[in-house]
Parts: C-alpha cells; structure tokens; sequence
C-alpha cells in the first residue's frame, strides 16, 4: 500500500509543478507585433596619419607604425549596429534607446512582417537613454502601458527583442528589485531583472504578465560583456514622460536647485544627530544658485522635497529632476540636530547639447566611437579658463568599458599615455592606433584632482 502511495505521489507532484508555471504563449502571440527591430548606419571617418613619429626601436608603438603607418586604410567607413523598440502609436511613433540610435545617418525600422521603414529621430534624452523615433505608417499595432509602481520584486517578466540581430527573440525572468541606481545614472529607478538580455535587446520591450509594458530594456552588468543574470530596465512611467516632452516640445526640462551632494554613512549619520540613515548631505551649494537663495548651507541634510521623502542621495536628483522649472517647493532640511523648511523656486537644468542636435536631426558634437563606451565634446573657452587646462575633451556620457575602466560622466580627458589630447578628433586618432586589448593610461582631471585611470582597448 505505502509502495504505490509513493508511486502515486511521484506521477503527481510534476503535474502540480508544471501547472503553476506560467505560459507566455498567448503574450507572444498578442505583443510581438508590436516589437520591432531597429539598424543604424553611421559613417566615421579615420583619422590615423600615415606620418609615423620618431619612435625608439624599444618603444611598443614602434612595430605597429612600421608596419601600419604607411596604410592607414580608408579614410571613412561605415559601421552598422543593431537594436529593438516597440509601437507606442498607431502612426508610427516608437521608443527605443538613445545609445542605439546616437549618431545614426541613416535608421531602419523592420517590423514582425518584415516590412521595412526609414525612420527619423523626434527626440533622444541621454540622460535617461530614451529616444522617440517615428516612421510613416498607419495602423501599427501598439502595446498598452503598465504601472511599474505595481510591480512586485519576484514578478514575472518577459523580453521581447533581437538580441545579436535574432529578431523577435522571447527571453522570461523575474523581477529582481527595483528603484536601483547605477552609477553615473541619476535620473533612472532603474528595474533590475534576470531576464537574459544581450547587445541587441537594447530599447525593447519589458513585459508583465498582463501584456502591459512596464519597462524599456536597457543596459545590463556583466564582466565579460555577455549576459551574467543583472539585467536592467528603464521604468515605462519614466520613459513615457520623456516622450511625451520629445513630442510636444522636442526637448526635456528638468529642475535643479544648484547643490553638490553625497550619501550619508553611519557615522555621519551620528555627527549629525539623526535618527536614521535618511535624506542626502550637502557638501557645496552653488554661488547664486537656487539652493544658496533659499538659505541652504553646506552639512545640511535635505530629507524631503516637495512632500517626497529622500531616503537617499541617489533620490534627489530624480525627485528635483522631475519638477516643473519656476515652481516654489517646501524643502525640508536638518540642521544643528532639527528639521526645518525652506521655500526654493526651481531653475532649469542646460539642455543637452547632444539631443538638441538630434532634434536637428544632426550628429551630436563629437560623439567618440561608440566602441570606446564614450561621448566627448571639446571644451569651451570658459571651461578651459575655469579648469586651467590648455585642452581636453569632457567626458558627456559613459558606458561599456569606459564605465567598467571606472571613467564618469564629466571627466575631462586631458592625456592618453602622458601625451595631451586637445580636441576629440586628436583623441579618436590617437586611440586608433593601439589594437585591441592593448592597455592605456588615461590621465583624466575629475573636479579638482587628476588621476590616471587604466583603459583597455575592447569592443564596447
């Protein structure tokens, strides 16, 4: 009797597994009209001089210029990269990533009957890294928004995307946490997932089990480069509010008060009396800006902002972001072990020049090979007298192994291997010359300090 209990039980328990599974089948089937693929060219010029410079016969760039110096190649080429986004309209509008767009001459949109479309960028945001392009077509199948603020961590989700150009690929996986900040991205709670993403997924689709979008599939965390489990998306609230503003004005505003902040540590927290780890520290606060009208000093703690609690540091910038420049809004603050309330009218943050040349439908100033993992703009006269340096090139955006070499968004890159770069073209031609995976030491000036950050030479 107890034998065939056993038996029994064995036959059972896979059935009752297997029904808790949940099927995507009828998701897939709904919402995969909706994804689509999206391919870029771009033409990039080659700057390598077939000029060898006097090199010591013990130098290591002495073999290579003896052997490539005298063909440099052609002296422009294209470069072609994939990525996905999905309907948001019947006419044709369709959000995607800034990064798979950026720079592109030419973009083609192919949808899952394959029919093919030349698109046009309305508007691209790098700071939150969405953009909204737009083909002309009628009719198009669009997907349904969701509300990120109900998702649940251990919710399934679903990926639909072409990741290495296999379009309409499904991937599933859970929701790991939410609200995560990265580093050098302020303005993004980003949803951390595992569900496998890989170059190529970029700017698809992150879908709940209701078929609702609830996130744009942006970048993941990886040390090899392929996909490790940490995969990240862009909230669908955060990305919709920003095509929104690409449509209407063609522009993103966003709010800013003027201070310099970091995270609170546990002694800090006891130095300054409070009760619990809350709220993000002012160690500077801009002459003239916002913050120092409104009264705000350097040690002052900022705990809430317009009703919105700061548990942290990296919530401020997304809080003060997202409110309407010219508004007056109650800051509260702790200062000499109590809360008070300040009245600060918010100012608007500059524009970036990158998106307001997208907007142009032009290339954005001197966007360095995306394969280096930067964006670089030439310095102004101004920020050359305010740093000191005779060049540079600033550091506007960065990802890939640029990011994992530890380089941030505003460094400025003032020499690689101790000879000074002055403009971007100079940096592209002299990054040019070192083969892949060769090793170089970029001295980069970092508000008022100079390091030399160790850069390797790889596909980003």
């Amino acid at each position: 009797m107890l034998r065939h209990l056993l038996v029994a039980l064995t036959f059972a328990l896979p059935l009752a597994t297997s029904a808790q599974l949940p099927d995507f089948t009828e998701l897939v089937e709904k919402q995969g009209a909706t994804v689509v693929n999206v391919s870029t060219t771009q033409s990039v010029r080659n700057p390598l001089s077939p000029q060898a410079p006097n090199l010591q016969e013990n130098d290591p760039f002495y073999e290579f210029f003896r052997r490539f110096a005298p063909n440099p190649g052609p002296r422009e080429f294209q470069t072609q990269s994939l990525g996905s986004g999905f309907v948001i309209s019947p006419d044709g509008y369709i959000l995607t990533n800034a990064h798979v767009v950026d720079a592109a001459d030419e973009i083609t949109v192919r949808l899952q009957d394959k029919r093919e479309y030349r698109a046009k960028v309305i508007g691209a945001d790098r700071r939150t890294d969405i953009a909204l392009i737009k083909i002309e077509a009628t009719g198009l199948p669009a997907v349904r928004f969701g509300d990120p603020n109900r998702l649940k961590v251990g919710e399934w989700v679903v990926a639909i995307g072409s990741p290495f150009g296999f379009e309409q690929t499904v991937t599933k996986g859970i929701v790991s946490a939410k609200g995560r900040s990265l580093p050098q991205e302020n303005y993004v709670p980003f949803i951390q997932t595992d569900v496998a993403v890989n170059p190529g997924n970029s700017g698809g689709p992150l879908f709940n089990l209701r078929g609702e979008v609830i996130g744009i599939n942006s970048q993941i965390y990886s040390r090899t480069g392929g996909f490790m489990g940490l995969s990240f998306a862009i909230p669908i609230d955060v990305a919709n509010d920003i095509a929104q503003q690409l449509r209407t004005a063609g522009r993103v505003t966003r709010g800013r008060i003027g201070v310099v902040i970091q995270p609170l540590s546990k002694e800090l927290v006891e130095s300054f009396g409070l009760a619990k780890p809350q709220g993000a520290l002012v160690n500077s606060v801009e002459k003239g800006g916002p913050a120092e009208k409104a009264g705000v000093e350097p040690g002052d703690v900022i705990l809430r902002f317009d009703g919105k609690s700061v548990n942290s540091s990296e919530d401020l910038p997304r809080i003060v972001g997202a409110t309407k420049p010219g508004n007056r809004v109650t800051m509260q603050i702790w200062r000499n072990k109590q809360p008070r309330d300040v009245q600060v009218v918010i100012a608007e943050m500059q524009d970036d020049r990158a998106a307001r040349q997208a907007r142009r439908g032009g290339k954005p100033p001197a966007a360095a090979p995306s394969q280096y993992g930067m964006a670089l703009s030439e310095l102004t006269d101004a920020q050359r007298s305010e740093l000191k340096l005779p060049g540079g090139v600033l550091v506007e955006n960065v990802e890939g192994p640029a990011a994992r070499a530890g380089v941030r968004r505003g460094d400025v890159i003032v020499a690689i291997n101790n000879q000074d770069v002055k403009t971007v073209e100079q940096f592209n031609q002299m990054m040019s010359q070192f083969d892949k995976g060769r090793v170089v030491a970029l001295l980069v000036r970092r508000g008022a300090n100079s390091l030399y950050i160790p850069f390797r030479v790889e596909v980003g």
